[in-house]
């Protein structure tokens, strides 16, 4: 028990009432302190170690001593109801037996997995797997990819922004980032991004762009009171048109991913079975 655990065992006579039985003492210690009971169970003070920061006061550690217990009472409480009403059928032995195996082999894999597995993948393997299963990746919803900006009026510089706009292509936004971290409030500048056209209209007047009118809105410029809005579409996916690679990529990267943990477990409890056999460490009686 730590000094400071025994300075709140002082504390807790001021809220305990109930003493510490020797029927009680298979949990406790002697200089333990019991601060509650429910049935055949006890809360101790030493089983809230930790829970107490350096320098508390003293009506703060009661606080917390109270809080815990109440909320542990009511467990206790829900606990022994339950125990009491344990289905004749339901062999409880099994199920923590059944429960500490899978956590067990929970956490071998785990390490198996982090130790072993290979994480790496290519952009050819990426493609290749794209190819076999792209038509699985059907869109839900219209998505492009753009430029958006979002600059606040007046506008800042307002000529170098109309020009860099006007001269500004897939693969020539050097200039305009640097202008836009600056004084944009928002901005989309990523070439090789797709993004959902709902989520990009957010960032503009209700209706100004839809999956209905996306196509023909592929370059403007609009303003309401208090922004200008500057939009460009280079490419549009429809709803139910394959997925491109990129816009599916970190989804399908957790497949191949999965499909590697499954495989890498599978070679392991062959091997283990093998080595196992050999050693005769393994007998059927069938």
């Amino acid at each position: 028990m730590t000094k400071h655990i025994l300075y709140i065992y002082s504390l807790c006579l001021m809220i305990c009432s109930v003493a510490c039985s020797s029927e009680d003492a298979g949990t406790g210690t002697e200089e333990d302190q019991l601060i509650a009971k429910v049935h055949n169970k006890s809360l101790y003070l030493s089983e809230l170690d930790g829970m107490f920061p350096e320098g508390i006061h003293t009506e703060d550690s009661l606080d917390i001593i109270r809080v815990y217990s109440q909320r542990w009472i009511r467990d206790a409480l829900l606990l022994h109801e339950a125990e009491r009403n344990i289905p004749s059928d339901l062999n409880i032995d099994k199920l923590v037996r059944d429960y500490r195996a899978s956590l067990i082999r929970h956490n071998y894999e785990k390490i198996l997995i982090e130790t072993d597995l290979d994480s790496v993948i290519t952009q050819k393997e990426l493609a290749e797997f794209y190819e076999k299963n792209k038509e699985q990746y059907q869109l839900e919803t219209t998505i492009a990819r753009c430029f958006f900006i979002k600059v606040p009026l007046p506008v800042p510089e307002s000529e170098k922004l109309q020009m860099l706009w006007n001269n500004v292509g897939e693969d020539n936004t050097a200039e305009l980032i640097p202008y836009c971290n600056q004084h944009a409030e928002a901005f989309l500048l990523d070439k090789d991004a797709w993004y959902k056209i709902e989520d990009v209209a957010q960032g503009m007047p209700k209706g100004t762009i839809t999956p209905d009118n996306i196509s023909a809105k592929r370059d403007f410029i609009q303003r309401d009171e208090s922004y200008q809005y500057y939009f460009k579409v280079f490419e549009v996916k429809n709803r139910k048109d394959i997925a491109p690679l990129s816009y599916i990529a970190e989804q399908a990267s957790k497949v191949i991913l999965r499909s590697r943990k499954e495989q890498l477990l599978e070679e392991k409890i062959e091997t283990m079975y093998e080595q196992e056999l050999r050693k005769s460490n393994i007998q059927t009686y069938y």
